[in-house]
């Protein structure tokens, strides 16, 4: 009963230092910049609607905030979706990344930024997200296909990491051929930013991120059920085929959502479960979801910081941060399960 007491208290702590950390990161981001704006001018603009038209407040509202809120809600999204495919796996180095989902997702992006670029001047982004649904689904199919027949989850991450760099050469060939201003485009949208984002972008991204995120939360309980493994869950009576669907669905729709509005993001999936898991101390979804969320909005929105701000007026990929603090997460994790 204390043990049970002393845990509760736990998950109360993790949970307020996250949120916390969530509203100081809004406030360094909004702030800093080569405008400094002062925490009680972004309270009055925010909150009070104040000074409504000025240099200060289009920058917050069109710039920053759009921003800093598709960092937060992106981040979050693509922590879960890393969340279930180590659950799917059973695998801790099991993320979009590197089981090459988020490189089938950019080929395809690519591929539809290459064609329809020539016939239309923008591109709907409904059709963007299509496209980097589908580069998903093809990708989390290929590496399904080679798990049948290779049982070692380190060759299975092989395979996962040489389908990216497959993905990646055929993305290069589409590049090669196209015109210097979609070259351009691609090769910003490649590298990962969170630059891009307007607030008609956000609320798509938003909508599909929740909706996606809700369901996971939802399916809870059967999660903790498949964590114990098949032959258990099927025992509570889970429909295991259909359930493995729809992990597969969801851990893609989340990847895909980043990808289409962001570009691809490395190690956030693979990194931030683990430091949630370390932090709330355990393995339980109904937990660890929201936690993770949050831990990934957390990580993203100072990443981004850090990408804007340490070479100003220069700014860095997101996904140099991510991976220069998401690496030493899965290489202390690749070298744990060696030692095991």
């Amino acid at each position: 009963m204390r043990e049970e007491i002393r845990q509760q208290v736990r998950y109360q702590i993790v949970f307020l230092l996250l949120l916390s950390l969530v509203v100081v990161a809004l406030i360094l981001n909004i702030n800093t910049g080569s405008i400094s704006i002062s925490p009680l001018r972004i309270f009055r603009i925010v909150f009070l609607s104040a000074e409504s038209g000025s240099t200060e407040s289009n920058i917050i509202w069109k710039i920053r905030l759009p921003r800093l809120l598709a960092a937060a809600v992106l981040g979050g999204g693509l922590s879960v979706s890393g969340f279930l495919l180590q659950t799917f796996f059973r695998n801790p180095i099991a993320g979009p990344f590197v089981l090459g989902i988020s490189s089938g997702a950019k080929m395809f992006v690519g591929f539809v930024m290459v064609i329809l670029l020539n016939y239309v001047p923008q591109i709907p982004v409904a059709v963007v997200v299509l496209a980097s649904f589908v580069g998903s689904l093809l990708s989390m199919g290929i590496v399904l296909l080679f798990s049948r027949k290779v049982r070692s989850m380190s060759m299975l991450l092989v395979i996962g990491i040489m389908i990216g760099y497959i993905c990646s050469a055929v993305t290069d060939f589409m590049i090669t051929f196209a015109r210097e201003s979609d070259i351009a485009n691609l090769t910003h949208w490649s590298m990962g930013s969170f630059s891009g984002m307007n607030w008609t972008n956000l609320r798509i991204a938003t909508i599909l991120i929740l909706i996606a995120v809700g369901i996971t939360f939802f399916i809870s309980k059967p999660l903790g059920a498949y964590q114990l493994g098949e032959g258990y869950a099927q025992s509570m009576g889970i429909n295991i085929k259909w359930f493995r669907i729809l992990i597969i669905t969801l851990s893609s729709l989340l990847s895909a959502c980043v990808t289409a509005f962001a570009g691809p993001i490395s190690f956030v999936g693979i990194a931030v479960p683990h430091i949630t898991k370390l932090m709330v101390k355990t393995a339980k979804p109904m937990i660890v979801i929201p936690a993770t969320f949050l831990c990934g909005a957390v990580f993203c929105m100072f990443c981004d910081l850090i990408a804007r701000t340490a070479f100003s007026p220069i700014e860095l990929s997101i996904g140099t941060v991510t991976a220069a603090f998401g690496a030493p997460v899965v290489i202390w994790l690749m070298a744990k399960r060696q030692s095991k």
